[in-house]
C-alpha cells in the first residue's frame, strides 16, 4: 500500500507517518528529512536544494521525483510525507509506480488553519549540541531559549522563522493545493483534521484505514 500525506507545513504529517511507521510497518518517505540531511552533507543535490529550503520555496520538481526514484522501496508499504507536492509531481510519481506495477492507494489531506500552522512553526526550537526539541507554548524550556539537558543556546531554524512559514504558505496554497482536486478527481482523497492532539488524529487516522479494509 502507497499512502501520500499532503497538508500545510506544520499539520502534523511527519509526526503521523512516524506513527505509522512504527505501529505498522510502514516506510516512511520524508523529503523534508531527507533534503535536510543531504544540505548538512553539502552533497551536490544538498548545495542545489538549499537556496529553495532557506526561502521557504520548492525544491524543483528533478531534484525531488530523482530522490524520490532512489528511496521508494520495491514492495513494502510505504507512507510518503513531502511528496508530491505538485501536479507534476504527482504525475511523474504515477508514471514511476506504474512501471513498478504499483500505485497510490489513498492520500490524506491534513486540514489546519494558517494562524496555527505559524503558531506551531514558528514556536519550533533545536539544541545544536544534543538535538533536543522544544516548543515556546507547548513544550518551553525550564530556562527561556536554553536547553534544559546541556544548557546551549537553542536555535530556531531558518525556515521555521514567522516571515519564511508565511512564504511557505503562499507557497503551498499556490502550487501544493492544486493536488486536492487532482487526486480528489481520482476518488482516494480524504480529509483529516489536524487541530487535535497527536493522538486524537491518529487515532483517526488509523479508525479510517481500518473502515477501508486496510
Amino acid at each position: 500500500m502507497i499512502l501520500v500525506f499532503l497538508g500545510p507545513p506544520g499539520a502534523g504529517k511527519g509526526t503521523q507517518a512516524k506513527k505509522l511507521s512504527e505501529d505498522m510497518g510502514f516506510v516512511h518517505i520524508s523529503t523534508g528529512d531527507i533534503l535536510r540531511e543531504a544540505v548538512r552533507k553539502g552533497t551536490p543535490l544538498g548545495k542545489r536544494a538549499k537556496e529553495f529550503i532557506e526561502k521557504g520555496e520548492l525544491v524543483p520538481d528533478d531534484i525531488m521525483v530523482a530522490l524520490i526514484e532512489e528511496v521508494l522501496p520495491e514492495e513494502k508499504s510505504v507512507v510518503l510525507d513531502g511528496f508530491p507536492r505538485t501536479v507534476p509531481q504527482a504525475e511523474a510519481l504515477e508514471r514511476m509506480l506504474s512501471k513498478k506495477g504499483r500505485k497510490v492507494d489513498k492520500v490524506f489531506l491534513f486540514e489546519l488553519p494558517d494562524e496555527e500552522v505559524v503558531m506551531r512553526l514558528s514556536g519550533r526550537r533545536t539544541c545544536p549540541e544534543c538535538g533536543a526539541l522544544y516548543h515556546i507554548k507547548f513544550n518551553p524550556p525550564k530556562e527561556d531559549e536554553i536547553c534544559d539537558n546541556c544548557g546551549a543556546k537553542l536555535l530556531q531554524r531558518e525556515d521555521d522563522k514567522e516571515e519564511v512559514v508565511k512564504n511557505r504558505l503562499k507557497v503551498y496554497k499556490e502550487k501544493t493545493a492544486p493536488l486536492v482536486d487532482h487526486y480528489r478527481a481520482k476518488g482516494i482523497l480524504i480529509t483529516l483534521d489536524a487541530s487535535g492532539s497527536v493522538e486524537e488524529v491518529y487515532e483517526n487516522l488509523k479508525r479510517i484505514l481500518n473502515e477501508e479494509g486496510n
